[in-house]
């Protein structure tokens, strides 16, 4: 039986029934009140707040910590939202690094254990956050705007964001419109070739009304040709073909009478050793003019030997370059390239020649002639052309093809010559056009012996036309020079004799997109063969 004081009172009265409501209401209350109080931290700073929505709006101001936007950007839910808080509560990253987040980083399980106990941030509804902003996708992610009143604001931050990314999008349509006109330039470059090669194979010559030179390409596009003379191993080569360098000082000094007193132009003048010979001559001064990197070399050779009161040296290219001295009575210049015309430097030599000499002036070389012989190398023939016909016992016929199509630049023995010589083109610098580096003539060859036909042989011939006169030529049967000879080979040797006559034609014509470059179309014994020098 259970005692007096422990039995319960079934039946309360009134009053004691509104004193429990009472304090129950009061403990309710209290608890309330006490957790809306308690102090939150900044997930970025050490101040303090008594609320959490006056912490998560001071991030927001003063750290760029925008709750509302990471939730929009990553479909955050409530999990999502404990994870990002104990994220930073360990690692307290920057705000910026969690803003610029690409993908959710906090994502692991682990940062579901709360790093600080009863933090008030993940007792904080999460879904209460304010979505009233509208998101907006852009290149680089998320920028979000808030809409009120009909008016749309952004951050600083976001609207910097966007900026960029306007400017980056610009640019890309920039990129692609250019990358458009280089496609339709292409096409048009295309079609043109294609109708030239139609000609070709009909034998027909070119009848280019507007041809393409070298002033009318930009100098970017011309500085990989610049750059090349910019190596010291090409001057050493140019310097050391006694030849070359030797009929130009024979040239000048022994002209010096017909030269003294006169105003000299050297283009191209590389190391200026041209400059050097004229200003040994008693000319009255010489201007040195040189696009490459070698010119301040040039420079300095030119002090080292106490000529900078007769030559001045200017960095240019002639078409490009305002001179010294606008008008001059002579024109110097090594301009030569193989098979004469390759390079296209002639170009240069006739612009100056029509804007820089007067009227009666001089131009040194005044007149050149090319030249094409026949080859009989089997030898040869049969290391360069018959190799791609077995390589270890394999076939590569189409490289075969592709290397019969790139002339060589070398020095022929002339015993090996099978034929006599034929003039091809004669060109008097003082006439001459661009368009002179387009020319076709047919050739006629005497066979001196029985033989094969490897090969055909192009050189040239310079004049200095002086009272003291001085030819060179860089055939065969001359002197090696740096620019050798170029050999033509037929893709099979044909056999000739002794007495027969090789009659054909050869079509000399520019590049049309690389107009320092050659097209060589050989048409022989009813065949024809395209040679490129580029």
């Amino acid at each position: 039986m259970a005692a007096h004081g422990d039995i319960p009172d079934l039946c309360p009265n009134e009053c004691d029934i509104g004193e429990d409501e009472d304090d129950d209401e009061s403990l309710d209350w209290n608890e309330v009140e006490t957790a809306d109080e308690q102090i939150s931290t900044c997930l970025f700073c050490e101040k303090t707040f008594l609320k959490i929505q006056e912490a998560i709006e001071h991030c927001k101001k003063e750290h760029a910590f925008d709750l509302v936007i990471l939730k929009n950007r990553f479909d955050m839910d409530c999990y999502s939202f404990i994870k990002l808080i104990n994220y930073i509560r360990k690692h307290h990253p920057e705000s910026s690094f969690i803003m610029s987040a690409k993908e959710c980083i906090w994502e692991k399980e682990e940062y579901m254990k709360p790093i600080q106990d009863d933090d008030p941030w993940l007792m904080h509804d999460y879904e209460d956050l304010d979505d009233s902003s509208f998101a907006q996708k852009s290149g680089n992610g998320f920028h979000v705007a808030n809409a009120e009143n009909g008016c749309v604001t952004l951050s600083e931050q976001h609207f910097a964001e966007l900026q960029r990314t306007i400017q980056k999008l610009s640019l890309e349509v920039q990129e692609k419109d250019a990358l458009m006109q280089n496609m339709l330039e292409d096409m048009e470059r295309m079609r043109q070739v294609t109708q030239n090669l139609m000609k070709i194979g009909t034998g027909e010559e070119l009848s280019i009304s507007q041809p393409k030179c070298v002033g009318n390409r930009s100098l970017a596009e011309d500085e990989g040709y610049f750059s090349t003379y910019a190596h010291f191993s090409i001057h050493h080569e140019m310097l050391s073909d006694v030849v070359r360098t030797t009929s130009y000082k024979k040239a000048l000094m022994d002209n010096a009478e017909t030269l003294k007193g006169k105003t000299i132009l050297d283009l191209g003048c590389g190391t200026g050793i041209l400059s050097m010979f004229a200003a040994s001559t008693e000319a009255a001064s010489v201007i040195g003019i040189d696009q490459s990197d070698i010119i301040y070399h040039a420079m300095e050779i030119v002090r080292e030997n106490n000529l900078s009161d007769k030559i001045t040296l200017v960095k240019g290219r002639l078409e490009d370059t305002v001179l010294p001295l606008n008008q001059v009575d002579v024109v110097v210049s090594e301009w030569m390239g193989y098979f004469l015309l390759f390079e296209a430097m002639l170009d240069s030599v006739i612009y100056a020649r029509d804007h820089h000499m007067i009227k009666g002036g001089l131009l040194l070389p005044n007149r050149c002639s090319i030249s094409l012989v026949g080859l009989a190398d089997t030898v040869r023939h049969k290391e360069l052309i018959g190799f791609w016909t077995d390589v270890y016992g394999y076939r590569m016929s189409c490289l075969q093809r592709e290397v019969v199509r790139e002339p060589t630049v070398e020095v022929v023995p002339q015993h090996m010559l099978v034929t006599t010589a034929s003039v091809l083109t004669q060109i008097d610098l003082y006439t001459c056009t661009v368009g002179n580096l387009d020319f076709t003539s047919e050739f006629s060859l005497q066979v001196m012996r029985d033989e094969s036909l490897t090969a055909l042989v192009g050189y040239f011939d310079v004049f200095f036309d002086l009272p003291q006169t001085v030819h060179f030529s860089t055939g065969p049967h001359a002197a090696p020079t740096h620019w050798k000879q170029t050999v033509f080979f037929l893709d099979e040797p044909i056999f000739v004799k002794q007495g027969d006559t090789v009659t054909g034609k050869l079509i000399c014509q520019r590049h049309q997109t690389e107009v320092r470059s050659l097209i060589i179309t050989i048409l022989l014994a009813d065949k024809k063969y395209r040679y490129i020098m580029s």
